[in-house]
């Protein structure tokens, strides 16, 4: 059987990675309409239909949702094989990093990081919504916190473990009794970008859930904890992320922290993982995870 247009395949895998026509077209650069037509002409090619609807949503079928996959796969082993061939700088990592780690935790460490690394660059992208790397093609490695299986195609290298609790200002975490059911009378600060931070922390504390007199949403996990610092309640925070806020007395935690084996991973594209500069990365976190 012919291999079908590369174009054609491009679009589709590109939908199926974004969810959405709209954003596959803003990606690539074209109207949403020649979206359509290319994945037309892949459903034409293959002799079947690759998506089904539900209302106005496309849902690709199960056989398509693997092709995407592999697709996916195939495109970073030719994206990365055009940059060796054009002799691209291989001591660069672009590297997504959730951002309130990246403020909090990585900033403060950057310039150890540069000496330890030597000749490689590392460009830090802060992520609000931290999303695996098989979504972005444009990164070479992410940070991912939390309980995460890597996808084929893809190795995760644990660095470190981290603790996490609900974290207020001094002044604030004094008004509270040592149940902490005392919590309900502040405000609950949540961030859009972890939406079930909160439960998770019930759940794994053994702590029955608290109803809180208001509960105040931001778009990300580094706002909640701005505004924690701030006064204006109590935010959940990975311990990892306040370190410094820590120390300084600017936060405290009443209630303590509870340990997360699961941690941070640096995932990157399983060629990748061999070259010298992901080993000095790997390496660097690593040091820096066992003394955290």
């Amino acid at each position: 059987m012919r291999l079908p247009p590369l174009n054609a395949v491009r679009a589709f895998e590109a939908v199926c990675r974004h969810g959405s026509i709209l954003k596959a077209a803003e990606e690539l650069n074209v109207v949403r309409g020649a979206v359509r037509q290319q994945i037309a002409t892949l459903e034409n090619h293959l002799g079947r239909k690759l998506f089904t609807r539900d209302g106005r949503r496309l849902v690709p079928t199960v056989q398509a949702s693997a092709f995407a996959a592999a697709a996916g796969m195939a495109f970073d082993i030719l994206q990365r094989a055009v940059l060796e061939l054009e002799g691209a700088e291989q001591n660069r990592i672009r590297l997504g990093v959730p951002s309130a780690f990246a403020v909090w935790w990585l900033m403060p460490r950057v310039a150890d990081m540069q000496a330890s690394l030597g000749d490689t660059a590392v460009e830090i992208v802060p992520m609000t919504v931290v999303e695996p790397l098989q979504m972005h093609p444009e990164l070479d490695a992410v940070i991912m916190g939390g309980e995460y299986r890597p996808a084929p195609g893809i190795t995760a290298l644990r660095f470190m473990e981290d603790e996490f609790g609900p974290v207020a200002t001094p002044s604030l975490a004094a008004t509270l009794s040592k149940d902490p059911a005392a919590m309900g009378a502040l405000t609950m600060l949540a961030s859009r970008s972890v939406p079930r931070l909160w439960d998770e922390w019930f759940a794994e504390s053994g702590t029955p859930s608290v109803v809180f007199s208001r509960v105040q949403e931001f778009e990300d996990l580094l706002l909640a904890l701005g505004a924690a610092r701030s006064g204006l309640g109590i935010a959940l925070a990975p311990r990892a992320s306040i370190e410094d806020d820590l120390e300084r007395r600017h936060l405290v935690a009443p209630y303590g922290f509870i340990s997360r084996p699961s941690g941070y991973s640096l995932c990157c594209r399983t060629p990748d993982a061999k070259r010298p500069a992901f080993a000095a990365l790997s390496g660097w976190l690593l040091g820096c995870g066992t003394s955290a």
